[in-house]
Order: C-alpha cells, then sequence, then structure tokens
C-alpha cells in the first residue's frame, strides 16, 4: 500500500491560492469569450493557475537558493506566458489584431504569480484594471480607430 505524505493544511492554502488564481482570471476570460476572441474561458484561467502552481511547487524545493531560484523561474515564466500570448497576435495586411488578448494572457500569468507569492493585493488589482481596460476602454478604441481610418482616406 502507497502512503501520501499529504499535509491537509498545506493542501488547503494551496487549493485555495490555485483557485483564488482560476477565479480571478475567470472575468477576462468571459469577457474574451463573449468578444469573440479565439483565447478565452478556458486558457486564461490555466495560464494563473499554472503561473501560480510552478512558484508554489518552487517555494518547497529553492532552499537556500530562493531568492535566485524564484527569480529564475518568474524570468521562465515571463517568457513561456509571452510565448504563449503571441500565438494571439493575428497581421492580416496593415492590421494587427490580438495584441490586447496577448497583454491579458502576460496578465494571468502575473496574477497567478501574485497569489503564488501572497501578494493577493496585486492580483486584485491587476485582475480588476485588466477587466476595466478591455470592456471600458473599447469605445475609445473604436473612436481613435475610426479617426485613424478617416486619415488615412484622406491622405489617399
Amino acid at each position: 500500500m502507497i502512503s501520501l505524505p499529504i499535509d491537509w493544511h498545506t493542501l488547503g492554502v494551496t487549493a485555495g491560492k490555485i483557485l483564488g488564481a482560476y477565479l480571478f482570471s475567470i472575468p477576462t476570460g468571459w469577457w474574451s469569450e463573449k468578444e469573440g476572441r479565439a483565447v478565452g474561458i478556458r486558457t486564461f484561467p490555466i495560464v494563473a493557475m499554472a503561473s501560480c502552481g510552478y512558484l508554489l511547487v518552487l517555494h518547497d524545493i529553492a532552499g537556500s537558493d530562493g531568492v535566485a531560484a524564484n527569480s529564475r523561474v518568474l524570468q521562465g515564466l515571463v517568457a513561456g506566458i509571452g510565448f504563449v500570448g503571441g500565438g494571439a497576435i493575428v497581421k492580416e495586411g496593415m492590421t494587427v489584431q490580438g495584441t490586447a488578448t496577448a497583454a491579458s494572457i502576460w496578465n494571468m500569468g502575473a496574477i497567478g504569480a501574485a497569489i503564488a507569492f501572497d501578494r493577493w493585493e496585486v492580483a486584485i488589482v491587476l485582475a480588476i484594471l485588466n477587466l476595466i481596460t478591455l470592456e471600458a476602454l473599447v469605445p475609445v478604441k473604436k473612436k481613435l480607430d475610426e479617426q485613424q481610418e478617416a486619415k488615412s482616406r484622406l491622405t489617399l
């Protein structure tokens, strides 16, 4: 019989952090899905949870080199999430789409990392501002796009 050395308190704390990363990313994922984006309700939570999970795992194995190890893993996460986000960017002719989605994916990694390091206040602010940026600034973006399109028609 295999016995698993489970510290139930640690499991609860860990589950709470990963669940927090999951929940904080759902509104952005929902918004993205509602807007018909290719990346949405599934990708954002997975990125946030994985980022949180990597850093939580590192916490116990970092030993005396904790700060340097955390820094290296965080650097790898930033680069890796940037790569995933890059897949959301599509160039069609002279237009580029998906940059806000890519940035939001990157932000989900920061949310997960913040929660892993018990910086819940950082995660809350990032989640709220990400959603506000995506939702509230759409009219501003549309107006700026229309002005740019009008300006380019005048130069033709």
